[in-house]
């Protein structure tokens, strides 16, 4: 098999990381996709570092067991918290997964932005020092998102304990006069309808979906990996999970790709 028809492996705490593969492939249409959703062990935010590198690590193994080209970190705590140590342990490219504050630093207007995001990616070393470069002008109002990925792996992302959670969280950061919100995690995008709702029409909302498959793709043809020439109806989209399958299905039936995906429980 030619090299550039290897998939583009991608793998997240759950199913939150199916929001930068939509991305992926909107921008990629002829690139095989291999999805790992380690939902038995969401939400990777509230683990020890040790805890988050072993299961990168393990996630990363199995897709190059599979013959990956590439591997996306769809997941800003495992990012933070272990890409430095897969990028030095294997050959294969690596795309990460960083909350956009640079972005929303350079947009604010009040020099104030918030940022939504788990315990284990705001503590993180890499967040840290990514904080570190802003303007010192620009204030950071970080809040921990606790409970929400749990909502969104079993299900509950339009109830009543969601809309308490998100109110509870964005009420705050609003009274703080921000004017732009990064979404420091790639479950929260499905969330962006109701924080909209909350925090109304001006605030800028920020995630770095689109940035991560531009990188993916400037990754790919750097390396001459890009696949342009198998037919659109030849490529596959596989999605692996190892807890919770209805979630994901009930995510991904809203793609218009969903005669072409191809769901399976298994463990890994």
């Amino acid at each position: 098999m030619n090299p550039k028809e290897f998939a583009i492996g991608i793998f997240d705490s759950g199913v939150g990381g199916t929001s930068i593969w939509s991305e992926i492939n909107s921008l990629l249409p002829y690139e095989n996709t291999l999805y790992l959703s380690d939902s038995k062990n969401a939400p990777y935010g509230e683990k020890r570092k040790e805890d988050i590198l072993q299961l990168a690590i393990k996630n990363t193994e199995y897709l190059l067991d599979q013959h990956c080209k590439i591997i996306v970190v769809a997941c800003n705590t495992a990012t933070t918290n272990a890409i430095s140590y897969l990028r030095a342990q294997y050959q294969v490219p690596f795309i990460g997964i960083e909350p956009a504050i640079k972005p929303a630093s350079i947009q604010t207007k009040t020099n104030t932005i918030g940022i939504l995001a788990t315990q284990g990616t705001l503590n993180s070393e890499l967040f840290e020092n990514t904080s570190r470069k802003i303007d010192k002008e620009i204030r950071i109002v970080e809040q921990i998102g606790k409970g929400l990925v749990e909502l969104i792996e079993s299900g509950r992302l339009h109830s009543q304990e969601m809309t308490g959670l998100l109110q509870s969280y964005l009420h705050p950061m609003l009274a703080q006069n921000i004017d732009c919100l990064v979404l420091g995690c790639t479950h929260y995008p499905y969330l962006i309808p109701q924080i909209r709702s909350i925090i109304g029409p001006t605030i800028q909302i920020i995630d770095s979906g689109e940035a991560v498959a531009k990188q993916t793709k400037k990754v790919l043809a750097a390396s001459q990996l890009l696949n342009t020439t198998v037919a659109k109806s030849k490529i596959s989209h596989q999605f692996l999970i190892n807890s919770n399958k209805g979630t994901l299905v009930d995510l991904l039936n809203k793609s218009s790709l969903k005669m072409q995906l191809k769901i399976r429980e298994t463990n890994f």
